[in-house]
């Protein structure tokens, strides 16, 4: 076996015949963990109380009851919360009520990229100065499948090619192996993925 992966001792993760990068049980990390819904500020809480380092970023958004507004603070990602460990203590994050699972795209948790995460708390102190809204937004990849919302193409699927600037939506047939392209504003595509 090679020198950087063993099998993994997590039960949570591991695979028959898996190995993992011994990189990732060197020191903390950061994680994404999917939580029950509603339950992100308790399992916040419940993190901390435990020792760990958990960030939940929060957004105010004002809400109007029949006889008041009131300015109120929703997850920036419903259903997700981030804590900082070490994966020898993935055992001990998973049995905090109400974490459904640390997130593990590949089959093994994946780390947080610092950088993404630093961003994350920029953008929610300029909502907090600015009180902007953030919306929601596809999560486009090269090579994802789209579907077009508006416009004269609407309805069209295709595969994004690029999306520098416009987005190039390609339209392919298999049975003749042909393709065509079109530039498209992003904003009218839709994730199919």
């Amino acid at each position: 076996m090679p020198r950087d992966s063993f099998k993994s001792p997590v039960k949570g993760f591991s695979k028959a015949g898996s190995t993992f990068s011994t990189e990732l049980y060197r020191g903390a990390r950061w994680y994404a963990c999917r939580t029950r819904a509603r339950a992100e500020k308790v399992v916040g809480k419940l993190l901390s109380q435990a020792g760990f380092e958990a960030y939940l970023p929060l957004v105010q958004k004002e809400r109007q009851w029949s006889d008041r507004k009131k300015r109120v603070a929703f997850p920036l990602f419903p259903g997700y919360t981030f804590v900082r460990f070490d994966l020898n203590q993935y055992d001990d994050v998973v049995r905090i009520h109400g974490i459904v699972d640390v997130v593990r795209p590949n089959g093994c948790p994946s780390p947080l990229r610092e950088e993404e995460l630093e961003s994350v708390r920029l953008l929610v102190a300029g909502i907090e100065e600015t009180a902007v809204e953030p919306l929601p937004a596809d999560f486009f990849d090269i090579g994802d499948s789209v579907l077009v919302t508006r416009g004269p193409f609407r309805g069209m699927r295709g595969l994004l090619l690029e999306k520098r600037g416009q987005a190039r939506v390609a339209i392919r047939l298999t049975a003749i192996r042909q393709a065509v392209s079109v530039h498209l504003d992003l904003s009218t595509l839709r994730s199919l993925a």
